[in-house]
Order: C-alpha cells, then sequence, then structure tokens
C-alpha cells in the first residue's frame, strides 16, 4: 500500500480553504511539549495498537504528522492495515512546517 504524501504547502492550503481533516500527532510526549500544531489528536506511536480506536470514523482525511515524517508514514501504513481510508503523511513533519510555512514553530 502507498501512503499519499502531503508536502506542508499543500497541507497550509488545505487549512486556508477550511478542507476538512484529523490531524494526528505520533510524536512523544515530550516533543509535543516543544511544539505541536494546533487540533491535532495526540497519539505516541508507540500506543496506536491500544489507541487507534479512539480515532475518528468519520470517512475524513487523516492528516499523520510527527517530527520529519518517518514515524508518520509508518504510523499510516499500520493505519492502513487497520483498515483506516483516506490516509495522508506530512511530508517533513513539524520541523519542514517550521522551516516553509512558520519560522514561530520551535526546532529541536
Amino acid at each position: 500500500m502507498t501512503i499519499p504524501q502531503l508536502s506542508v504547502i499543500e497541507f497550509k492550503k488545505w487549512q486556508d480553504e477550511g478542507c476538512e481533516f484529523h490531524l494526528l500527532d505520533v510524536r512523544t510526549d515530550d516533543e509535543v511539549e516543544i511544539c505541536a500544531l494546533p487540533n491535532a489528536i495526540h497519539i505516541p506511536m508507540n500506543l496506536i495498537p491500544l489507541r487507534h480506536n479512539e480515532l475518528p470514523d468519520d470517512g475524513l482525511p487523516i492528516v499523520v504528522y510527527c517530527h520529519h515524517g518517518i514515524r508518520s508514514l509508518h504510523t499510516a501504513l499500520y493505519l492502513a492495515d487497520m483498515g483506516f481510508e483516506s490516509l495522508y503523511n506530512l511530508q517533513g513533519g513539524i520541523d519542514e512546517w517550521a522551516l516553509q510555512v512558520d519560522a514561530n514553530v520551535a526546532r529541536y
């Protein structure tokens, strides 16, 4: 299965156009304390197998993100295997977001 890659510029356009989606942050608690994107559902990657049932099943796209886009891709692949559809990986993660979209987001 292939998970579509969503660039941070495309994701910003989704936000600006008022597209409906769910944002899933799979980083650790410590990482989220440093910085986070607003309105994200936070479930650390290692807890996804135990807590994936907390994700909405309303058919809206789920954009998964992490620090650089690797953990989020693996999480999206896992969720696809669990039957979730309309999954996207935020390419480059929150670090790319800080570089290209919002310089006020802390980098680590």
